[in-house]
């Protein structure tokens, strides 16, 4: 028995060695590739295809926003939201709105697929409540922002 409590502990020690800016660079990019792929299936270079118009209009059925008003949004959302995850900036408010988006997802598009949906909320809800990680933009202007030396008055 004391072989295995030993074991486990080394696997506990080495699991705690991993960065956590490893951790939310994986769950950055993870969350940010699902919605960008989505964007991109809703344009063909710069403009929203028809078939986004018809599926926000007849699929979609986003409440309160008129359909072409939820295409727009969605669709650039998608695609702002997910750079700025990869990238690192502004991710805590990336993150927020892509739960946003989420919650809105499951609760009147697809309630059906929760199983998938708990585990973009689930990356997301980490960069929102951690932060992005030291391999981030966020990190490198909060950094030199704090370590700045103050106004002259």
């Amino acid at each position: 028995m004391s072989m295995l409590i030993n074991s486990l502990e080394a696997g506990r020690r080495l699991a705690e060695r991993i960065p956590y800016s490893i951790v939310a660079l994986v769950a950055r990019l993870a969350a940010a590739s699902v919605f960008w792929r989505s964007g991109q299936t809703k344009v063909e270079g710069f403009h929203i295809t028809d078939n986004t118009f018809f599926l926000f209009a007849e699929e979609y059925k986003v409440p309160l926003l008129p359909p072409d008003l939820a295409a727009y949004l969605t669709t650039f959302a998608e695609h702002i939201f997910s750079v700025g995850l990869i990238v690192g900036l502004a991710s805590r408010l990336s993150a927020l709105g892509l739960i946003l988006m989420t919650l809105v997802i499951q609760v009147f598009i697809y309630p059906q697929g929760w199983p998938e949906h708990i585990l973009w909320f689930a990356a997301l809800l980490l960069i929102l409540a951690r932060g992005p990680g030291a391999i981030s933009l966020d990190h490198l202007i909060w950094s030199r922002a704090e370590g700045a030396p103050a106004p002259a008055r």
